[in-house]
């Protein structure tokens, strides 16, 4: 099923809303990240669903084909560029394929295994996302007329961002995959504009990827992990 038979897709994009009558599909574990594709979407006048690592989206894809899909590059399962390849030659194909990082070298990842473009984090700008959609659709799927330009910037809601900080630490705390927690922990951070946190997340990658010692690391990612989450507890 796919939103043509569905019938959602009988719905005609306006200039307005140019997305309307489509179903994104978000592959994303981050929920700050997922609010602001979801904030988009939404003001586009998409529909949404959301599948939080590779497993969760290949059952979705089992029952339905989305319009477009939005997959992220570092999900706790594996690398989205895997997803991206098996969408990219599937019969039929989900129309827009587009990978999403905090990593600006996981464009060139994603491009490679067969995505249509890339949407580079922070997701702030409703213009962008719906020109990355539109540029991939079919011209039939398109707004008829001129598009108005939307500046909007959307903004998510600071509890997403305390709950994917109180995930991570839980990860870390079970001495679980540095590797996983430093990526996801990195692009959450620059997400929220957090220079600090972000910045300790690219050190622990570093030294994961060097074999070397992690312990003080992870000690000093835990204590503002730790702060982070009080402070945004008190909002």
């Amino acid at each position: 099923m796919d939103d043509r038979t569905a019938g959602y897709g009988m719905l005609r994009p306006t200039p307005a809303r140019p997305l309307l009558g489509l179903t994104v599909l978000m592959v994303e574990d981050s929920r700050y990240a997922c609010d602001a594709l979801r904030l988009m979407a939404v003001r586009s006048g998409a529909r949404i669903r959301r599948a939080d690592c590779l497993r969760s989206a290949r059952r979705h894809l089992e029952v339905y084909q989305p319009s477009v899909a939005v997959i992220d590059m570092g999900l706790p399962d594996g690398s989205g560029a895997e997803l991206i390849a098996e969408m990219a030659a599937a019969q039929p194909r989900v129309p827009v394929l587009l990978g999403i990082s905090g990593d600006p070298f996981a464009e060139g990842i994603a491009l490679a295994a067969g995505a249509d473009g890339f949407l580079a984090k922070p997701l702030e700008s409703v213009l962008a996302f719906q020109t990355a959609v539109l540029s991939n659709l079919p011209p039939d799927w398109r707004p008829a007329g001129p598009r108005p330009a939307d500046p909007t910037r959307v903004r998510p809601d600071p509890l997403a961002y305390r709950d994917d900080i109180l995930h991570a630490a839980e990860v870390l705390r079970q001495a679980e995959d540095a590797d996983y927690v430093a990526r996801f922990l990195a692009g959450l951070a620059r997400s929220a504009g957090d220079t600090a946190l972000a910045e300790t997340a690219a050190r622990l990658l570093d030294a994961t990827t060097r074999g070397e010692e992690t312990g003080v690391i992870r000690e000093t990612l835990s204590r503002m992990m730790a702060e982070r989450a009080a402070v945004d507890e008190m909002i």
